[in-house]
Order: structure tokens, then C-alpha cells, then sequence
């Protein structure tokens, strides 16, 4: 008031005043723009990437640990515990990462983005989406694996995108992790690997950090990581601030060339969006990096399709909508920025955007739009397809919320919009069936099992390989390289399992201490159900990693040894101990007594080939005859459960899952035993046919 009263007397009235003041305030919002524009040189972006379980989220934790605060910031920001970024409840259950989230770092005056990332092949379209949002990646490297399946697809990506890689070879405190590291083994391969992927001179000159990721340090002497390994005490200077020090010198800042004020005031604002979701509070949601320009909260926003003729066929106008938030993720805790500004280089999360945006589209305002979307890195093709459709089994409707065709189709467009991998359409077989193709049956099996867990309750049929023909109408097939680590006792039996009626081709074959690294290269439809059937062949030792090679010709059908036959129930009711017991003798069971089956339900694995018709609900016959089996008591191996991903991989082509939130049951598509044997009876003379 004072200084109001002052200012005036100054100036000579209240209309100059006014003048004055407005031109005060319209100062102080550019200086703040200005100064949110010179923090963008103490901006860093980059992404984690690795292997399946070479340790991305713990190295995370770890830095987000060295770098808060903690007097400051509630425990549950600090990345205490363990894998604190898979805050997923199917992440924190299967101990792997599902889906791509930021985070940032507030490290000696510099803003660190940090975008841990999936490390299986399935998910691998998480990876391929946030490449855009960094310019760097820092690579981890199981230092006694070594480069494995899913280290080339990243490292491919990142050099093809033309990012500034960090090299961190992790868990060197590991048995057999230091000799690999100490015999030059793992740095040979990698450097042949970015040679052989065509990296820049710059890209090559890589820094190469060696640590313990769990035993929080990181040091760039392999001699000190050596001792340290051996048993002497590390010191201050390598803990994980070695690390954040190396992000600040070795990756840029976002921001480019230099642009003067003019040019800033004009730069139109641009954001492509990586994540999308929705808050009940604040409405839809969407995080990315912001491209060009900036925004803050009420200004009124518009999109741009990637697809403007697929998405927009009217060129209708897109309402825009007004900002409500500007965010950033500190752990996994969501936070309003400071400055209320989001800027050019800067990872944010804008909230109040337009309904209609998917991932991949273009976020600008609309006093001052940009002209064309932003362009977005190629994905991978898909692999696999499967129909979703409601279910239509005897016991449909009895354990799921969520029953309607229209509601399963909906649900599966909203979890579409947020990951590009994904795509749906119309099934061939029936209107009321949505056909989803995905990347791989764990990814597919995340998918249902999210779904179950929401209430839904559905039928999903036999996964289907995705084809393509060439120039020439040739078909081509989507190829797979695999890669398999067994105990050498079993590597025998692992080969001709897939060089047998998998047509699986070796390329490679290292044995070392009693473990041996095969790799193969096989059509995608031949690697279905081996997982599951490797763990029981091999007593679990077999760990089996797989990712996308390229699209190849056609090889022609499989063996015929690849279908297992099935123990399918003759009659509905509750299965009984007594019927079990007998049945348990044909093969291995996958229900136990007191669980409720129907006709044409899949209850076992026949021990021969072939389907064979069984009665779980028969009962022991009441007599009044002695005997003395009279106290007889039944008894059965144990009852194999199989998960969603198993069920993916295991059933044949005239079978469906039936998922509800309760259970997961395989059943045949045809219920009556007499049908299904005149459609098999067709199916061999068809297959016949073909052999003639």
C-alpha cells in the first residue's frame, strides 16, 4: 500500500498507475519465463536401458537416494527399499519392470530426468517410445552376462536415434561378474556391438563406469573396483554422485542453439506425448518432453494427431482445453513445478489437456500452434494377435462385474491410446470380438491379467502370428533370435527341442564352468509354449531371453510333435477326489477336488497324443459289501496350475482361456464331445490333403 501510495503521488494518478503496474507485471512474467529458460542449461534428460534384470531399477533407487534430501522430503520420495520405480502391483509381484516412468534428480544445481525402462523383449515398445524425450542413455550391463538378446535391440535404438550413450557394467560383486570385466571380455563385445550397429566416432568415445549397483558404488578405475570387490572399503569419492557427475559432463543439455528473446517470445509451444492417463481431479493427463516453446497453467490447448486423416477424417476443430497443472515426478510422486512454467527441454506432466490425445500426438497451444506434429521414432512391428470376446461358457456371468462385449472393447481402446504397441481391431470370427495385436504373450498376459484383476470377465482365443507378404506377394514371418542359458547337463536336450520340430537354427555355442550360452534363430509361432516346457525339461536351470530379429520367408508348418493332448471333462459338476485319482494315471491334472468343471473343459495333459474324454464328478458307489479296500484313500501327484502367459502358449488352436476375476480355465470352442470329433475328423483329411 505504501508503495502503491508512493508510486502515485510519483506518477501523477491512478490511470498512470494502472499503466505502470501492468507493465510491471507483464516484466515480472517474463523474467519469469526468462529464468525458467536459463535453467534449461542445467537440465539433463536420459533413460536407463538394459537387459531383463540387470539391475535398471535398483540403480535408480540408488540415485535417487544419493540425490534427495532427506531432511526435506517425506521417506516415501527417497527411494527407500527396494525397486521403488516398479510401483505397479504386477510389477512389484513379478519383480520386473512393465512400463516406462520418469523421474528427476536435483543434483549440485542441475535437474537429472531419469526414465527407467523395461528390460524384456515384450515391452520393448516403452523403450522405443521415451527415446524421443532424452538425449542420452546410460546402458547397464550385467558384468557377468555380458551382451545379451535384448542389450542390441536398445543399443540399436539408441544409436540409430543418435543419443550419447554411458556404459555401466553392474554387479560386479557378483560370483563370476569381476573375472569377466578383468579379462576385457564384456568391453571387447560391447564396442564390437556399437561398431557393428553402425554408431558414430562420437558415439564410441563412451565412458565406461563400473559398480554394484545394490552395494551402492560406482567408480570409472576398474583397478579400484577390483579392490573394492576384494574386500577394501570404498571411498567417498565413488559413490553414486560419480555417476550423477558423469550424466552432467558427458549428456548435453536439451536445449539446442541459443535463441534470442525475440525468438523465444515467439517460439511456438510443442510437446509429444509419451504417456498418457487421466486424474479425476484434474482430467486427462499427459508427460513428455517439451520440444519448443513454453506453456503454463490456463492456457488453452489443442492437439495434433500423428495420424490427421485416420484420427480426424472430418478436420472437425479440436476443441482446446485450458491447462490445469504443470507437474514433475519426484519418485514416483507426482509434484507441481515450481515455476508453474513448463519449458523447452524440460520432462513434465501437463494435466487439463484435451480428451481425444493418444501417445504419439503433438500438445500445442492454440494462440500460437505449431504447424506439423512432431515426429515420433518407428516402432517394431507386432508378432502375435488374439481375439477378446465376452464369455459364453456355462458358468459366464457368475464371478466377473464386467461381462458386455461393448465394455471389454472399450477397455482395451483406453489401454491402446496409452501404449503405441498396441493395436486393435475387428475380428474376423465374430462383431462382438476385438482383435488385439501385441508384441510378445507376456505382454498380451499382463494385458488379461489387469483386466481380470478390474472385474472383467472374458474368453480369449489361441494367439495367432502376425504375417506380411513382400513386394513379390512372398509371405514373410516374423523371425526371433533366442537366446538360452542352461547347466550343461542339459544343453542336449534343450537343442533338439529346438532344432527338432521348432526348426530352430544355432548360431552360437559357449560353455563356461558348467553353463552353457546357446543361441538360436526360429520363426516366432516356434517359440510359442517353449518357456514353459524348457523350465520342466531342464528342473528350472533354463533361463530363455528372446527378441525380434526381422521378418523372413515363410518356412513352411511345424512339426506335428509341438500339440499336447488334452483331458477334457465329460460331464459338469464338482470334481471328486475319487474321479482324480483315476484320471491322475492318463497324465497331469491341472484342478483339484471341490473345483467346479463342465463338459468340454480342459481338467489335464494326456500323456499320449490326442484329446481323450474324462469324468472328474464320478463318485465312489455306496454298497453294503465289506471289503477290505474299504478304507482306501485317494491319492494324486500334485495339481499343476497354469498361469495366464502359460495358457497363452500351451493351448491349441480349437481351444479358449476363460478368464473371470476368480479363475482362469482352458475349454474347448466347441462344448459337444460328437462335434469336435467331426471337425478333427475334417481337419486330418485337410491335412492329408496337404501332404498328397
Amino acid at each position: 500500500v505504501m508503495f502503491s501510495t508512493a508510486l502515485r503521488r510519483a506518477v501523477g494518478g491512478p490511470s498512470v498507475l494502472r499503466r505502470v503496474l501492468s507493465t510491471v507485471e507483464s516484466t515480472l512474467d517474463s523474467c519469469v519465463v526468462a529464468q525458467s529458460r536459463i535453467l534449461n542449461d542445467k537440465i539433463r534428460n536420459l533413460a536407463i536401458v538394459a537387459h531383463v534384470d540387470h539391475g535398471k531399477t535398483t540403480l535408480v533407487d540408488k540415485l535417487l537416494q544419493s540425490s534427495i534430501d532427506p531432511t526435506s522430503v517425506p521417506s516415501e520420495q527417497q527411494g527407500e527399499g527396494e525397486r521403488l520405480m516398479d510401483s505397479g502391483d504386477l510389477e512389484k509381484e513379478r519383480g520386473i519392470t512393465i512400463t516406462s516412468k520418469p523421474t528427476r534428480c536435483n543434483y549440485e544445481g542441475y535437474t537429472v530426468n531419469i526414465v527407467d525402462t523395461p528390460g524384456h523383449a515384450d515391452f520393448a515398445g516403452e523403450v522405443d517410445r521415451i527415446l524421443s524425450m532424452v538425449d542420452g542413455v546410460c546402458l547397464v550391463v550385467d558384468g557377468g552376462e555380458g551382451v545379451m538378446s535384448q542389450t542390441k535391440y536398445v543399443v540399436e535404438r539408441a544409436v540409430q536415434a543418435g543419443l550419447k550413450p554411458i556404459v555401466l557394467l553392474n554387479k560386479l560383486d557378483r560370483e563370476g561378474g569381476l573375472a569377466m570385466v578383468e579379462s576385457g571380455e564384456v568391453e571387447s563385445e560391447l564396442f564390437d556391438l556399437f561398431c557393428s550397429l553402425g554408431a558414430t566416432d562420437e558415439q564410441l568415445e563412451y565412458p565406461t563406469y563400473y559398480a554394484s549397483a545394490k552395494g551402492g558404488w560406482v567408480t570409472s578405475d576398474l583397478s579400484e573396483a577390483v579392490d573394492i570387490v576384494k574386500g577394501a572399503k570404498p571411498g567417498k569419492d565413488v559413490g553414486m554422485d560419480k555417476l550423477l557427475r558423469g550424466f552432467l559432463e558427458h549428456i548435453g543439455p536439451p536445449t539446442g542453439s541459443p535463441l534470442s528473446e525475440e525468438s523465444k517470445a515467439n517460439e511456438p509451444f510443442s510437446l509429444a506425448a509419451t504417456m498418457v492417463g487421466f486424474d479425476q481431479f484434474l482430467g486427462r493427463t499427459v508427460t513428455g518432453k517439451v520440444s519448443s516453446g513454453s506453456a503454463k497453467i490456463s492456457d488453452r490447448s489443442i492437439f495434433l494427431p500423428r495420424d490427421p486423416e485416420l484420427v480426424n477424417p472430418d478436420k472437425k476443430l479440436l476443441l482446446p482445453q485450458p491447462i490445469s497443472g504443470v507437474f514433475v515426478y519426484e519418485g514416483v510422486t507426482r509434484t507441481p513445478l515450481e515455476s508453474g512454467v513448463a519449458d523447452k527441454g524440460d520432462i513434465v506432466t501437463l494435466t487439463g489437456v484435451p480428451d481425444g490425445i493418444k501417445v504419439g500426438d503433438t500438445v500445442t497451444l492454440e494462440s500460437n500452434p505449431v504447424k506439423e506434429p512432431i515426429m515420433t521414432p518407428p516402432l517394431a512391428p507386432p508378432t502375435l494377435s488374439m481375439d477378446f470376446g465376452a464369455n459364453d461358457g456355462p458358468l459366464a456371468g457368475k464371478e466377473g462385474t464386467i461381462v458386455q462385449a461393448s465394455r471389454i472393447r472399450a477397455r482395451l481402446q483406453s489401454e491402446v491410446d496409452n501404449n503405441v504397441t498396441l493395436s486393435i481391431g475387428a475380428s474376423e470370427e465374430s462383431t462382438d470380438k476385438s482383435i488385439v495385436f501385441a508384441r510378445g504373450e507376456l505382454q498380451l498376459g499382463i494385458l488379461i491379467e489387469q483386466m481380470r484383476r478390474e472385474g472383467y470377465e472374458m474368453t480369449i482365443s489361441p494367439p495367432k502370428i502376425v504375417f506380411s507378404e513382400d513386394e513379390q506377394g512372398n509371405v514373410m514371418e516374423p523371425f526371433e533370435e533366442v537366446t538360452v542359458d542352461v547347466d550343461s547337463d542339459y544343453s542336449g536336450a534343450v537343442m533338439n527341442m529346438l532344432t527338432g520340430d521348432r526348426k530352430a537354427l544355432m548360431m552360437e555355442m559357449r560353455e563356461d564352468d558348467g553353463k552353457v550360452r546357446m543361441k538360436f534363430e526360429m520363426p516366432t509361432r516356434a517359440l510359442l509354449g517353449f518357456g514353459p516346457e524348457a523350465a520342466t525339461t531342464t528342473r528350472g536351470s533354463a533361463v530363455v531371453n528372446h527378441t525380434f530379429l526381422e521378418m523372413r520367408d515363410h518356412i513352411g508348418p511345424l512339426g506335428e510333435g509341438l500339440e499336447k493332448g488334452k483331458l477334457v471333462a465329460s460331464d459338469t459338476g464338482k470334481s471328486t477326489s475319487y474321479a482324480l485319482n483315476m484320471i491322475g494315471e492318463r497324465g497331469e491334472l491341472f484342478i483339484a477336488p471341490g473345483d467346479e468343471v463342465y463338459a468340454g473343459m480342459v481338467i489335464g495333459e494326456n500323456s499320449r497324443s490326442g484329446d481323450l474324454e474324462v469324468n472328474p464328478i464320478r463318485s465312489k458307489g455306496l454298497t453294503n459289501v465289506r471289503t477290505v479296500l474299504k478304507e482306501e484313500k485317494a491319492s494324486f501327484a500334485a495339481v499343476k496350475r497354469l498361469s495366464v502367459e502359460d495358457l497363452i502358449s500351451y493351448m491349441n488352436d480349437d481351444e479358449v482361456i476363460e478368464v473371470t476375476p476368480k479363475s482362469v480355465r482352458l475349454r474347448k470352442k466347441v462344448l459337444d464331445a460328437g462335434e469336435r470329433a467331426r471337425a478333427q475328423k475334417v481337419k486330418k483329411q485337410q491335412r492329408d490333403a496337404k501332404k498328397k
